[in-house]
């Protein structure tokens, strides 16, 4: 079955079917592109490899978590999750970062918390956090590299309670949201990678780019 990009959201992916986009919040406005799905077996993300095969060998997953003024940023390859740093830039500096770490660290994807209301609803910041999602989607993707959306609801507390038992005070909690970056990897490799949102540029050459993977990553489609 194919799709018809009309507006071009990110991707639900889910295990064995097709799925059709919704029309509402247009990350790429005037996107139109056709693909084969299902794309997770075009581009299965790593928490999805992981599970299929423990032993598989390939990039980090790089877990982004977008504040106001400070984004946290943490590191896993499905097994421990190491909390990495706190970014303090915004715009196109903030996703030259992003970027930057990633070729040094070796990712081949970014996990991007998607936060949503106490009552699991979208809300403004969403929005901003979908835009910015997109816009690195499309840096990302020239280099072969994937980035989804991971629903946080609820990871700030699972972030403050983890802090807590670690025997942080109140005053060293300040700041540390890349802790709540990392429950947010946590939280993707638990449900491995179940309902998560890839952003797919709307550029066909970029989504031809992604489904050939990083160029030096041989683990990505170890079958070609």
């Amino acid at each position: 079955m194919a799709v018809q990009f009309a507006t071009l959201n990110p991707l639900q992916i889910q295990r064995g079917i097709s799925v059709s986009l919704p029309r509402r919040t247009q990350l790429f406005p005037r996107a139109a592109a056709s693909v084969s799905l299902p794309w997770e077996e075009q581009i299965p993300p790593n928490a999805l490899r992981r599970k299929r095969d423990p032993s598989w060998r390939g990039g980090f997953s790089l877990g982004v978590d977008l504040g106001l003024s400070r984004t946290g940023v943490a590191l896993s390859k499905g097994f421990s999750i190491r909390p990495l740093t706190v970014l303090e830039l915004r715009g196109q500096k903030l996703e030259l970062r992003l970027l930057d770490i990633a070729e040094k660290q070796e990712v081949d994807e970014f996990i991007i918390g998607l936060p949503k209301s106490g009552q699991g609803n979208e809300t403004e910041q969403s929005n901003k956090v979908r835009s910015v999602a997109g816009r690195l989607a499309v840096r990302a993707a020239e280099r072969g590299w994937r980035v989804y959306l991971q629903d946080e609801h609820g990871t700030s507390a699972e972030a403050l309670d983890h802090m807590i038992a670690k025997g942080l005070s109140r005053s060293a909690r300040e700041g540390r949201i890349d802790a709540y970056a990392a429950v947010v990897l946590e939280r993707y490799f638990s449900y491995s990678g179940n309902g998560i949102e890839l952003v797919i540029p709307k550029q066909v050459e970029l989504q031809n780019k992604l489904r050939q993977g990083p160029p030096k990553d041989v683990d990505f489609f170890p079958d070609d």
